[in-house]
């Protein structure tokens, strides 16, 4: 049964590297192509710096990938080492965003020109945005398990289902001290 899973999971890795090393080839042939032959005029030694420089990024993380999620087979049909998993939350996921972001700054560049490169800027904000979202998320759950409910509110302003029935009744209000 553990074996099918490794399986599974092998096929799964070797469908997404398959998809990134497409993807990568495709993105980067095409602005060759179109740097090279459609708007040769304004392609410059700055642009193919720019290219490569900015590339680099979107490479090594097609690298890691790669040296991670390939899984590798034994003698018969065995699966010796199935990858990590290429699905998982957290840093792949992050690694994927900046991967498909390399991408489309890439493709917008080839169209569009040198301007088109400052799209990069976005990855360190997010980068920002989402340790800022990941830290305050973090904090809000800490506070909740010491005690601490939403801003303004105390303990004794959270009352029972059975507090809130007697006192729609009409009855006696409880009070703390």
């Amino acid at each position: 049964m553990a074996q099918k899973a490794a399986k599974q999971q092998a096929a799964r890795n070797t469908t997404i590297l398959k998809r990134i090393h497409l993807l990568s080839l495709l993105v980067n042939a095409l602005f060759l192509l179109l740097r090279f032959l459609l708007f040769r005029s304004s392609s410059t030694r700055a642009t193919f710096i720019l290219w490569i420089l900015l590339s680099i990024p979107g490479f090594a993380i097609e690298f890691w990938f790669e040296k991670i999620g390939r899984p590798t087979s034994g003698a018969v049909a065995e699966v010796k080492n199935s990858g990590q998993d290429l699905e998982s939350k957290g840093l792949t996921e992050y690694m994927f965003d900046v991967l498909y972001w390399s991408w489309g700054t890439t493709f917008l560049a080839s169209v569009f020109g040198n301007r088109a490169w400052w799209m990069w800027a976005a990855i360190p904000l997010y980068s920002v945005w989402l340790a800022y979202s990941t830290f305050g998320s973090v904090r809000q759950g800490m506070a909740g398990l010491s005690g601490q409910g939403a801003e303004g509110e105390t303990p004794n302003d959270a009352t029972s289902n059975r507090q809130r029935k007697l006192e729609k009744k009409g009855g006696q209000k409880v009070q703390y001290r």
